[in-house]
């Protein structure tokens, strides 16, 4: 008898020694599991907080970054440069600085002539002022001096404040006159991060950290700095006040669930042991150097884990007793009975897999129909932001033509100044065949002076994107018509070959639009050749395969294979600075895409470029939204 027991009793300590094992692994999964999950959790909330504090920094930063153009073109600036030694203008450019400043809520509006001495400053009756200081070595005003917008962040070598700087050149045609810059702090960042549970820091190219929640972060480093970025960040004196840039205390490692997330301990300066864990994320902030780091405490992952895996060990517990019991049962109850209920249990468990299944169904189903309707509402905000920019656009074709529509108008009004003053002395004498002819003539001068007005009416109308056949002889006309001072005075040479009776589907005022910029740009690039005579040609044919195609060929400078790959880009231009924003051919394609056509660009035999709109045949087309 005991010898049969002892096998059994060894079979019992190895299923009770199994049975542990399940236990201890079930737990350990399960704090994994849910190790990853609190990561995934807290990288979400992180990424959309680190989304909204690089929306805020670069939203601080844009009040600024047209600031210095605009004062560059203030008749006080411009005249102290003329004149730097007049001290009358000297006391006014200061003046003029002080109350823009007192309006503007910037750190320090200063001038620099093309030395870098500062020759007026919004600071100039201050304690700390930038006057008469040469800032010839800072990168801002050197890259202001090359033609470039100057952005620079450092710690001011008179004010010892931190702040982000905006320059931009002062030209006199081809004379570079000095440099007007503005300085930013961004101190009230600093005081918005300190009242964060999360720590942010935000760190240059160097890996310098120039804003901190933590104050005694600040001006520390990630990781040491090479001896030449030492170098260089000397010779700029971007950091001169800031001491010797010392990497703070930190140590990476990878959570125990794996993954991609990158855990960190720091160590106080005034402790001699790392803290607890920290998630680190990081993003970039647009249109600079710029990295924004958070690091959230993984204290409450740990916690999640560790419940989870409580969790799971108990319930491991559980269904072994529930087994147990149900074992048990089973060898009571009749063979009968337990059918009956191994049936129960089938159909029990169906139903709630059929009950779950319906509930994921009915969850996506909701999930769905909020997709539809943000997508529906991002969609119709794209549709009214691209209205707006090709209103935009209509305005500053409108605004370019204004000398031309000036002189066309002027023509009519003088000569119904002297036929209407004719008229009264012929009246006067009695010759009044004389003053019929005058009256006749003065109606056909307002005729035509009603034509112009007319077209520029119907060119600056805010038209809907309904889609009818449109006769392309008609909107090569219109464009013409908008252009034709232009034509005249700077002599271009104009041919057309437009086939008749041609239509295409689209809406006449924006392909009017359209045609009108690919005209002006052809324009222009024949006047940057100095091509002679400068040469501009207009096709319009059908396509063999189908539609109709309404290209314009110019002799001017062409287009490079380098250009070529961003020419549609929006703010990409070619042009030199404040004679485009490159917002044009980026409007036009949107256009031509909404009429189910392309654009696109290429080399033309003329020796310039060639623009070809391609679009769908509007005599076998129909009308639609």
């Amino acid at each position: 008898m005991r010898s049969a027991n002892a096998p059994l009793g060894r079979w019992q300590g190895l299923i009770i020694g199994l049975w542990l094992c399940l236990i201890v692994a079930g737990g350990s999964l399960a704090y994994l599991i849910g190790e990853r999950s609190g990561i995934r959790s807290l990288q979400r909330g992180t990424l959309h907080h680190l989304e909204i504090y690089a929306s805020s920094l670069r939203s601080e930063l844009s009040r600024y970054e047209y600031l210095p153009q605009v004062i560059s073109l203030s008749p006080a600036v411009l005249n102290l440069l003329n004149n730097p030694q007049d001290p009358h203008l000297r006391l006014e450019a200061n003046v003029h600085l002080e109350t823009v400043n007192s309006h503007a809520q910037a750190s320090a509006i200063y001038v620099m002539d093309a030395t870098g001495l500062t020759l007026a400053s919004s600071n100039w009756n201050q304690s700390g002022s930038f006057v008469d200081v040469n800032f010839s070595y800072r990168p801002y005003f050197q890259d202001a001096m090359r033609g470039h917008v100057g952005r620079f962040y450092g710690i001011g070598t008179v004010s010892r404040e931190p702040g982000y700087y905006f320059s931009f050149g002062v030209m006199a045609g081809a004379q570079k006159l000095g440099v007007v810059a503005v300085k930013v702090n961004l101190d009230q960042l600093d005081e918005a991060w300190s009242r964060t549970t999360d720590k942010m820091l935000a760190i240059d190219g160097n890996g310098v950290i120039f804003l901190a929640s933590d104050p005694g972060w600040r001006f520390g480093a990630l990781r040491p700095l090479s001896s030449e970025t030492l170098r260089k960040l000397a010779q700029t004196r971007q950091y001169t006040e800031a001491g010797n840039l010392q990497p703070i205390d930190m140590r990476e490692h990878k959570p125990m669930s794996g993954g991609t997330a990158t855990v960190v301990q720091l160590r106080p300066y005034t402790s001699s042991s790392f803290g607890p864990d920290h998630l680190l994320n990081s993003r970039k902030v647009d249109g600079t150097d710029w990295k924004l780091i958070m690091l959230s405490d993984m204290r409450p992952v740990h916690a999640l884990a560790r419940t989870s895996a409580l969790a799971t060990v108990f319930a491991l517990v559980f269904l072994t007793l529930l087994a147990m019991y149900m074992q048990q049962r089973r060898r009571i109850v009749h063979q009968r009975l337990s059918a009956r209920e191994a049936l129960q249990a089938a159909y029990a468990e169906l139903e709630h897999k059929v009950h779950l299944r319906t509930e994921a169904l009915s969850q996506a189903n909701r999930h769905l129909h909020t997709e539809i309707s943000e997508r529906r509402r991002a969609e119709e905000a794209l549709k009214n932001t691209l209205d707006d920019l090709v209103q935009t656009g209509k305005m500053a074709v409108l605004g370019q033509m204004s000398a031309g529509i000036t002189h066309e108008l002027n023509q009519p009004l003088a000569a119904l100044r002297t036929l209407s003053a004719n008229a009264v002395v012929f009246l006067t004498q009695g010759q009044t065949s004389q003053v019929d002819l005058n009256l006749r003539t003065i109606c056909q001068l307002t005729d035509r002076m009603g034509e112009i007005t007319a077209q520029l009416k119907k060119f600056a109308r805010r038209s809907g994107a309904v889609l009818q056949p449109v006769a392309l002889a008609g909107v090569i006309a219109d464009a013409l018509f908008l252009l034709g001072q232009r034509i005249r005075e700077e002599k271009i040479e104009l041919e057309q070959h437009v086939e008749e009776n041609l239509l295409a589907l689209c809406e006449g005022n924006r392909l009017e639009q359209v045609l009108v910029n690919l005209l002006a740009n052809a324009f222009d690039a024949t006047a940057d050749s100095g091509a002679r005579p400068r040469r501009v040609r207009l096709v319009a044919r059908h396509l063999q395969g189908g539609g109709v195609a309404l290209e314009v060929h110019d002799n001017g400078t062409g287009i490079s294979h380098d250009v070529m790959a961003h020419l549609f880009e929006p703010f990409f231009t070619t042009k030199e600075q404040g004679l485009g924003l490159g917002l044009g051919l980026a409007i036009s394609a949107g256009i031509v895409r909404d009429f189910g056509g392309h654009i696109r660009a290429a080399q033309s035999d003329l020796g310039g470029a060639a623009f070809t709109i391609n679009l769908r045949d509007g005599s076998r087309g129909d009308a639609h939204d």
